[in-house]
């Protein structure tokens, strides 16, 4: 999902930044190029164990705000999959030679049912 992540640099100082749509969710980096990959890190640590993380805006709800007229805006990719939220416990029905087959690929593979269900679900969703 893309997060709208408000940039800025002091002089002699390395590149801040935060989420105004994930409270308390600040970085930095040397490098703009490695801003994406240490956003990513802060939103994991902050929103571990969390049973919901809030959607992204649209960075239009924010650009004409008085509290981000010294920086820039970047549009950054956080994949909220990787975010060790807090399970849920759900019951569903398969049919059983299917849960069969998943059960033995889930055990040759090192997976519990659960995990290998959250796989297949993610690898279908494109994430």
């Amino acid at each position: 999902m893309l997060y709208p992540l408000y940039v800025w640099k002091d002089v002699d100082s390395a590149y801040g930044a935060r989420f105004p749509d994930l409270p308390g969710v600040f970085t930095a980096a040397d490098n703009l190029d490695e801003l994406p990959a240490m956003a990513q890190e802060a939103v994991e640590a902050m929103y571990e164990g969390e049973a919901k993380i809030p959607d992204a805006s649209s960075v239009e709800l924010w650009k004409n705000s008085a509290e981000y007229a010294d920086g820039f805006w970047m549009l950054v990719s956080i994949d909220r999959a990787k975010i060790n939220t807090k399970p849920v416990r759900l019951n569903i029905s398969l049919p059983e030679s299917l849960l069969h087959d998943i059960d033995a690929y889930a055990k040759s593979h090192q997976l519990t049912r659960s995990g290998f269900l959250a796989q297949a679900a993610l690898k279908a969703m494109g994430h």
